[in-house]
C-alpha cells in the first residue's frame, strides 16, 4: 500500500506529487499547504476541509451515466435526483450541494419537519422535494404549504394513516395538494450492514394489500390523480448489484399494475439511496462490486424491459444517493501530537563510565549494524533486552541501565526495518506488527468519525506529506478523549503504516478521507469536544481561496449549548481567582487574562507549533 490505496478509493480526485498529496484539479494545491495557510491564524486542533468541486463532479457523474443509459436503451422516461438532508445538514455542505447541483435541477429530500423547512428554503427553483419518514398532520400541512409556494414536492406515505391525514388536510384547507408517493414494502432485500432497511420486515412501506387499499382511498377522495411516484429502498452501501436488480423487477411490476388500476398520473419510480462509496484502501476487499455505469444501465434496462412487456409508458427515475454525492467532498485533517516511542531517541542515552556487559554489547551492536548482519544483530539485541529486564527485576541493574537498553534496542529495530525495507523478511513484518507505534491525534473519533466507533467502518487515512519515503511503522491511532474506545487499532488484515518522524522538529499531519456523509451529523460531543473548524476551498487554474470559515465552538459555547449558563460559569471562575489571596496583583491580572483566553478557545489541544 505504498500509495495508501489512492488508486482504490480516491476516484482520481487526489494524487501524490513531490512527496505530498494534492487535489487533482486545476492548480492542484497540496493539502499540506492549505492546512499551513489556515494554521497561520493560530487555528489548532482538527480541521475539516470542504471541496465543492468534488460534489459537482459526483452530481455530474450520476446524471451523465443515467442520461447515457437512457439514450442507449431508448428509454422514454427522464432521470431526476434529490439529496437526502439526513446525510449532511451542515450549512456549507448544503450550500455546495444546491449551488453545484442547480444546473441539473438537483433537489432535496426531507425526513423531518426541520428538514422539510430547510428543503423549502434551500431547494433551487424547479427542482424536486421528496418527503420521507413518519409524518404527523403538521408535517403534512407543511407539504401543502410547499406545494402552494410552487415547489415540486412529493409526499411519500409510509402507512395508510398518513394517507388518511393527507385526505383530511385536503378537505380542511384550500392549499394546493402536493403530489403523493407510496413507499412499497418489497420482499427483496439489499446486502451489507444496512440490508435490514429493505425486505418484508423493513421499518417503512406498504404491503401489497395496503397499496390496493391506498388506491381505493385516493379514488374515493378524488385524489388519485395526485399519485405520481412509488418509492422503495433496499439499504445504504449496496455492495452488490444483484439485490437491486431483484428489487427493480418487483417494484417495476407493482408500478405497472398500479397504472393498470387507474393511477393514470403515476409517472415516477424512486429507487432510493444505496449507491455505495468505496471506503476501504486495501485491495483485499471491495465494498462496491459494480461500476456506476453498470448501476445506471441495470436500472434503466430493467425498468424499460418491464414496462415494454406490460405495455406501460416508461416512468421517470429518481435516486436519493446522498452518500455517493458528498462523501468525497470533505477531508478531516489532524496533527499528530505524540508518538508512543518518541522518547527512544539516541540523544537521551546517558551511559556510565563503566556500563554492564550487556549494555556494552548493545552499544557495539548498534554501532556495527549493517545490511549484512542486521538480522543476526537484531536477534542478539532482542535476546539481550530480555536478559536486561530480568536483571532489572532482580535488582542487579538500575533504571538508567534499563533506559539505555530500551533506547538502543529500539534504534536497532528501526534501523533493521529500514535496512531491509526493500526486501523484508516474514520475521521483520511480524516484528513490525508486534512493535506498533501509537500516534496520538488531536481529534475525537466520537465527534469526527462516529461510524468507525459505532459500525467499525474504516475510512481512508494517509499522511499529507513524506509520501516520497516508505512508511515502516505499524500504526495505531489514539484520539485525545479519555475513552479507551477512542482508538483506531492496527489491523494486520488492513494494515496502516506511517512514518517515523521527530515531532520536536516538525509537524506530522494525517488526512481522513470520504468523511462528508453522516460523520458530521452523527458526531457527538463526547468529552465536550466540538465540531472541527471547517473551511471551504475554492480552486481555480492559478490559485485557491479559503472561504466560509467556521471556527470550532469555544469552551464557553459548548457549555452553553448543552444547557449551562456560560456567563455564570465564567463569572464563578473569575470571582474565585479574584478573591484568591495567594498571588500578587500582577499575577492575578495575568492569570485572569489567561483564563479569559482559554475560555474562548476550543477544547482541542494546543501542543503543536
Amino acid at each position: 500500500m505504498n500509495n495508501f490505496g489512492l488508486d482504490i478509493w480516491s476516484n482520481n480526485n487526489f494524487i501524490i506529487e513531490d512527496g505530498q498529496i494534492r487535489l487533482n484539479y486545476k492548480c492542484m494545491p497540496s493539502l499540506l499547504q492549505i492546512v499551513e495557510d489556515i494554521r497561520l491564524d493560530d487555528v489548532r486542533g482538527p480541521i475539516l476541509l470542504r471541496f465543492p468541486h468534488l460534489i459537482k463532479s459526483q452530481i455530474r457523474t450520476l446524471y451523465s451515466y443515467f442520461d447515457k443509459a437512457i439514450q442507449q436503451n431508448n428509454y422514454q422516461g427522464k432521470f431526476n435526483a434529490v439529496f437526502p438532508l439526513k446525510v449532511n445538514q451542515f450549512p456549507h455542505a448544503i450550500e455546495a450541494v444546491t449551488t453545484q447541483g442547480a444546473q441539473f435541477n438537483y433537489g432535496l429530500e426531507a425526513g423531518s419537519k426541520a428538514e422539510l423547512i430547510l428543503a423549502m428554503s434551500k431547494t433551487p427553483a424547479g427542482a424536486y422535494i421528496t418527503v420521507n419518514g413518519f409524518k404527523d398532520k403538521e408535517m403534512i400541512t407543511l407539504g401543502f404549504m410547499a406545494a402552494q409556494s410552487g415547489h415540486n414536492i412529493i409526499i411519500t406515505i409510509e402507512g395508510l394513516g398518513e394517507l388518511e391525514t393527507i385526505i383530511e388536510v385536503a378537505k380542511e384547507c384550500n392549499l394546493k395538494v402536493p403530489n403523493i408517493g407510496i413507499r412499497v414494502r418489497l420482499h427483496s432485500v439489499g446486502s451489507g450492514i444496512w440490508a435490514k432497511s429493505g425486505g418484508i420486515d423493513a421499518k417503512f412501506g406498504l404491503t401489497s394489500t395496503e397499496i390496493i387499499e391506498a388506491i381505493t382511498l385516493l379514488r374515493e377522495a378524488n385524489l388519485l390523480d395526485y399519485l405520481s411516484m412509488i418509492h422503495f429502498h433496499i439499504g445504504s452501501q449496496m455492495s452488490d448489484i444483484a439485490p437491486l436488480k431483484k428489487a427493480l423487477r418487483e417494484a417495476g411490476n407493482i408500478y405497472a399494475e398500479l397504472k393498470k388500476m387507474g393511477a393514470n398520473k403515476l409517472n415516477s419510480i424512486n429507487i432510493g439511496g444505496g449507491l455505495a462509496v468505496v471506503y476501504d484502501q486495501h485491495t483485499l476487499s471491495n465494498s462496491r462490486n459494480y461500476s456506476i455505469d453498470e448501476f445506471s444501465s441495470s436500472v434503466v434496462f430493467l425498468l424499460g424491459e418491464i414496462m415494454n412487456a406490460k405495455n406501460v409508458s416508461h416512468p421517470d427515475i429518481f435516486t436519493e444517493s446522498g452518500r455517493f454525492i458528498v462523501a468525497s467532498h470533505a477531508v478531516l485533517i489532524t496533527p499528530v501530537l505524540e508518538l508512543s516511542t518518541q522518547d527512544f531517541q539516541e540523544k537521551l542515552l546517558n551511559f556510565k563510565v563503566i556500563n554492564p556487559p550487556l549494555i556494552q554489547e548493545l552499544i557495539e551492536l548498534n554501532k556495527l549494524l549493517n545490511n549484512t548482519n542486521c538480522i543476526e544483530y537484531l536477534h542478539d539485541a532482542l535476546d539481550h533486552l530480555e536478559s536486561i529486564l530480568t536483571l532489572f527485576d532482580l535488582g542487579y541493574i538500575d533504571l538508567q541501565d534499563r533506559s539505555n537498553a530500551e533506547i538502543l534496542v529500539h534504534n536497532i529495530i528501526k534501523r533493521a526495518l529500514y535496512l531491509k525495507s526493500s526486501n523484508p523478511t516474514d520475521e521483520l513484518e511480524q516484528l513490525q506488527v508486534k512493535l506498533q507505534e501509537r500516534y496520538l491525534i488531536n481529534a475525537s473519533i466520537f465527534q469526527s468519525l462516529p461510524d468507525y466507533w459505532g459500525l467499525n467502518q474504516h475510512f481512508p487515512v494517509m499522511p499529507l506529506h513524506h509520501l516520497d519515503t516508505t512508511p515502516l511503522r505499524a500504526a495505531s491511532l489514539w484520539d485525545i478523549t479519555c475513552d479507551s474506545d477512542g482508538e483506531i487499532g492496527f489491523n494486520p488484515e488492513k494494515p496502516l503504516y506511517l512514518h517515523d518522524v521527530n515531532l520536536d522538529e516538525e509537524d506530522y499531519f494525517l488526512g481522513f478521507f470520504n468523511v462528508g456523509a453522516y460523520q458530521e451529523t452523527l458526531g457527538m460531543n463526547h468529552n465536550l469536544f466540538t465540531h472541527p473548524s471547517e473551511y471551504t476551498i475554492i480552486i481555480d487554474e492559478n490559485d485557491y481561496e479559503i472561504i466560509n470559515a467556521v471556527e470550532s465552538k469555544s469552551i464557553l459555547d459548548i457549555l452553553d449549548s448543552i444547557g449551562y449558563d456560560a456567563q455564570e460559569v465564567s463569572k464563578k471562575l473569575k470571582d474565585t481567582l479574584s478573591n484568591s489571596s495567594f498571588i500578587t496583583a500582577q499575577e492575578k491580572s495575568d492569570t485572569l487574562a489567561k483564563l479569559e483566553l482559554f475560555l474562548h478557545q476550543n477544547g482541542y489541544l494546543r501542543t503543536t507549533n
